[in-house]
């Protein structure tokens, strides 16, 4: 055996590089071998994937169109399994702090000042400014709701105006308002934040308005790879 074919087979799962990738990927397509098939079919579909010295001789003969097609579609299923393990521990490689998925109620200033002052560095934070009976308060927090089940690494909040005991400063001529914070760090302020929109108002616009101004980070993409998975098998 060739030193390089001996580096190959000793390479760890996770190595990066090409011959890593090579590898990972001989590894995942022997493992995803469907179990159903015959003895005979998975043998061939293990020396295609890992040939060894002894398989050469078997591998040059010439291949039937049979075999040809057995492995290209197993290859085309196996790429395709690949792919979304792949786009998966991306997504958890770049995921970052905890997970909220709902909006979280503040109840005085001094927690007000806690999420914006303590919550991680990388973490979006939205603060909804309310009062009972201003006109669009609770349309909006209807909306976040929707959202935080949408961008789960943003922590949304709300808080009576009342209780931030800066009332004066929220009066009801600028409510609802929305404060963006990240690190720390005002990054948007949109008092009567409603004058934006329709007077009946979705989820979708204040996504729409928030993305406007760069303010929502991407939607997870696991999604997609799902989506991968709705075309049905490759014929």
């Amino acid at each position: 055996m060739s030193a390089s074919t001996q580096e190959e087979e000793d390479l760890p799962a996770n190595h990066t590089g090409p011959k890593g990738v090579i590898n990972d990927w001989r590894r995942f397509k022997l493992d995803s071998v469907d179990q159903t098939l015959p003895p005979s079919k998975k043998e061939l579909l293990r020396q295609m994937s890992t040939p060894r010295e002894d398989d050469k001789e078997r591998l040059n003969r010439k291949m039937s169109v049979q075999e040809y097609e057995l492995i290209q579609e197993e290859d085309e299923r196996c790429l395709k399994r690949y792919r979304k393990q792949c786009m998966q521990e991306m997504h958890e490689r770049l995921s970052f702090g905890p997970k909220f998925e709902s909006v979280y109620e503040l109840d005085s200033g001094e927690a007000f000042l806690e999420v914006i002052e303590q919550e991680h560095r990388l973490t979006l934070v939205v603060v909804h400014i309310y009062q009972h009976g201003v006109q669009g308060c609770e349309q909006l927090n209807s909306c976040l709701d929707c959202l935080a089940l949408e961008y789960t690494t943003v922590k949304f909040c709300r808080i009576d105006a009342v209780a931030t005991g800066a009332a004066e400063r929220f009066s009801s001529e600028v409510l609802p308002a929305l404060l963006v914070y990240k690190a720390g760090e005002l990054l948007g302020n949109f008092l009567s934040v409603t004058k934006h929109f329709n007077e009946d108002f979705f989820a979708t616009d204040v996504e729409a308005f928030l993305n406007e101004y760069g303010l929502l980070p991407e939607k997870e993409f696991a999604a997609c790879a799902d989506d991968e998975d709705d075309g049905g098998d490759v014929e």
